[in-house]
């Protein structure tokens, strides 16, 4: 059942089973149906998320209404807006699930309480930061100096089997094309 968060912080730090055993009984889980807000605009993020099934996906929405998909959280994902959630400001972006989802979660009190009793945590969560840092980092230059086809490239490599899964339409804002752009370049270099 914790199989897979289990795997997922063994990745960066080895949990002795009393250490196992405090950062479950610390975590959360529930069940969160598909189109469901886990954060919407203006509200504070109050957990961190890791996708135990399915998969969410944080998006800014602009004056005109138009949605831009910034990330997805597939199974093994982490996820919050993360200046909400460590600042406690308003966020600018919402959560949503765009499957039916399973997450496990922890408020920052609790983060703070695992990071005080069990140390090695707060290695953890650096690298994942430190990860996510680079992603954005990365996310930025490609939409600055890439190709939409390179971008669609990058996009499949990242998150391997996720376009069977969610609509053309969220993979198409994610890359900053129209839905009609993405199906042509798809029908013409066969991706």
């Amino acid at each position: 059942m914790h199989r897979l968060i289990l795997s997922n912080f063994g990745m960066h730090i080895a949990l002795s089973p009393g250490e196992q055993e405090k950062v479950l009984a610390l975590l959360q889980q529930k069940m969160v149906s598909k189109r469901t807000f886990l954060l919407q605009p203006g509200g504070i993020d109050r957990h961190i998320y890791f996708v135990n099934r399915g998969c969410l996906r944080m998006f800014y929405t602009d004056k005109e209404g138009m949605e831009h998909n910034i990330c997805f959280y597939p199974e093994n994902w982490w996820a919050c807006d993360i200046v909400s959630f460590f600042k406690e400001k308003p966020a600018v972006n919402a959560i949503q699930a765009l499957e039916d989802s399973e997450v496990y979660y922890m408020s920052l009190s609790q983060l703070e309480e695992l990071f005080f009793e069990v140390p090695k945590f707060e290695r953890f969560f650096r690298i994942l930061s430190q990860n996510g840092f680079d992603l954005y980092q990365q996310r930025i230059t490609s939409n600055l100096s890439q190709t939409a086809e390179e971008r669609y490239l990058g996009f499949r490599k990242l998150y391997p089997g996720l376009e069977s899964r969610i609509a053309q339409k969220h993979i198409a804002t994610y890359l900053g094309i129209t839905p009609a752009f993405l199906s042509m370049m798809r029908k013409e270099k066969r991706l």
